[in-house]
C-alpha cells in the first residue's frame, strides 16, 4: 500500500474548491467511499481554513460533499491497514491532523455552512457540528457508530453528545443509533432545515451573497430554512424510556434497565437496542460511556486531548486488537463475526478501562492544538 504522503498530489481532487463572491465552498470529493476522509484531505482543509480566514476577501466558508454522501468520517480501513503494516506513526498523524482541524472549526472566526445533505457519520459530524451553522436536510442520516467497530466516539464526539438533552448523548454513543435531519433540528445539532431539492437554490444565491458576519449567515439561512418535526417513530419522543435506562453509571447497569424494561413492556426498541449493545466490543462500549460522562466537564480543548490519548492507546493495541478486529470483520471481510478482546463485560477491568485515560508513555508526545494562537485571534476581534 501506498503512503498516505503519497496522496499529496491528489489532495486537491479530493478537496474541491470553488469561489463565490465572498465565499469559498469546500466540497468533499470522495463519492465512491463515501467522502471519507484521509489524512492529506485534512492537510489540505486546514491550510485553506487558515489562508481563508486571513483574507478579508473571504466572508464566510460553505462545506459539503459530492455524491449521496456528506462524510462518512475517516478512513478507517485505510488506518487498519496501515496498523496492519505497522506504520503507526502514520496514523497518529492522521489523529493529530483532524483533532486539530475540529479545534479550529469550532473556534473559527467567520461563519461557516456545512450542508448536510446525506450520511453525515463520525469525523464528517465533527465537519459539521463544531462550525457554527449545519443543514440538515431530508436525506440526511447522522450517527457516531465508532464503538460498534472497536473505537470510541471521537474528534470531539464526546463533547457535543454530552451537550445532548437528558442522555441521548449516551444512547448515540454506545448503540451507533441514528437520527434524521428533522431530529437533528429538534435536538439542536443542526441549525436549519432545507429540503434536498432547493439545495441548489440556496447554493446558488450563497454564491452570490457578500455576507462578512454570523448575523447576516443567520438571517439568510433562517429565510429559508423550514419548521419540521421529528415524526412518531423518533427517538426523540422516547426521552424518558432513554434517560430512565442510559442515565446510569455503569454499561451494566444500563444494560439490566433496559432488560428490566423489556421484561415489563417487552418493547421492541428495548429489545433492538439491547441487541445493539451485545453485539458491540465490551470494552469500547465502557471507554465510550466513561468518555461521554467525564465531557460534561471538559472544554471542546480538554476533550479532544483525552480522545487523542484513547486514540493513541487503542492503535497501540496493548490492552485490545478491537479496533483492527472491528474494521476487519465489518467493513474489510464483511463477515460480521468480531471476536472481541475482552469478550464480555465481566472480563473488562477497570485498570484496562483507565488506562485508556491515560499517556501511554512520557515519551508519547500529547495532542498539541492551535489554542494560544486561536484565543489571541478571538481576543482581537
Amino acid at each position: 500500500m501506498s503512503s498516505l504522503n503519497d496522496c499529496n498530489d491528489a489532495a486537491d481532487n479530493m478537496v474541491l474548491v470553488e469561489e463565490g463572491a465572498s465565499s469559498r465552498t469546500i466540497i468533499l470529493n470522495r463519492p465512491k467511499v463515501l467522502n471519507a476522509l484521509l489524512t492529506p484531505m485534512g492537510v489540505r482543509m486546514t491550510k485553506l481554513y487558515e489562508s481563508w480566514e486571513k483574507d478579508s476577501r473571504v466572508g464566510f466558508v460553505v462545506i459539503k460533499g459530492n455524491g449521496r454522501s456528506f462524510c462518512a468520517g475517516g478512513d478507517v480501513v485505510t488506518l487498519y491497514r496501515l496498523l496492519s503494516e505497522g506504520r503507526v506513526e502514520e496514523c497518529k498523524e492522521c489523529f493529530r491532523t483532524f483533532y486539530s482541524l475540529m479545534y479550529h472549526l469550532n473556534t473559527y472566526l467567520k461563519p461557516h455552512v456545512a450542508i448536510m445533505n446525506g450520511i453525515t457519520m463520525g469525523g464528517g459530524a465533527g465537519l459539521s457540528v463544531h462550525g457554527s451553522f449545519c443543514i440538515a436536510t431530508e436525506k440526511t442520516m447522522f450517527a457516531i457508530p465508532e464503538v460498534l467497530i472497536g473505537s470510541h466516539p471521537d474528534a470531539g464526539a464526546s463533547y457535543y453528545l454530552s451537550h445532548l438533552p437528558g442522555h441521548l448523548g449516551e444512547y448515540l454513543g454506545l448503540t451507533g443509533g441514528r437520527l434524521s435531519g428533522e431530529e437533528l433540528l429538534a435536538c439542536g445539532f443542526a441549525t436549519h432545515y432545507i429540503p434536498s431539492a432547493r439545495l441548489p437554490l440556496i447554493e446558488e444565491q450563497l454564491r452570490t451573497l457578500a455576507v462578512h458576519d454570523f448575523s447576516a449567515m443567520e438571517t439568510f439561512l433562517a429565510k429559508h430554512s423550514e419548521h419540521v418535526y421529528p415524526n412518531e417513530n423518533s427517538i426523540l419522543h422516547r426521552v424518558e424510556t432513554l434517560n430512565k435506562c442510559f442515565g446510569h453509571d455503569t454499561v451494566e447497569e444500563i444494560i439490566g434497565a433496559l432488560e428490566s424494561e423489556v421484561a415489563e413492556t417487552n418493547d421492541e426498541w428495548c429489545i433492538s437496542t439491547l441487541k445493539k449493545l451485545r453485539e458491540a466490543p465490551p470494552l469500547s462500549l465502557k471507554i465510550s460511556l466513561k468518555s461521554i460522562q467525564k465531557a460534561r466537564f471538559e472544554t471542546l480543548e480538554e476533550c479532544l486531548k483525552r480522545e487523542y490519548r484513547m486514540s493513541m492507546r487503542m492503535i497501540s493495541r496493548q490492552i485490545s486488537n478491537d479496533f483492527c478486529e472491528g474494521v476487519r470483520t465489518r467493513l474489510v471481510e464483511k463477515s460480521f463475526a468480531p471476536k472481541w478482546d475482552p469478550p464480555c463485560l465481566e472480563q473488562v477491568t477497570e485498570e484496562m478501562v483507565n488506562a485508556y485515560f491515560e499517556r501511554i508513555s512520557v515519551d508519547e508526545p500529547e495532542l498539541e492544538l492551535p489554542n494560544k494562537l486561536r484565543k489571541a485571534s478571538h481576543a482581537n476581534v
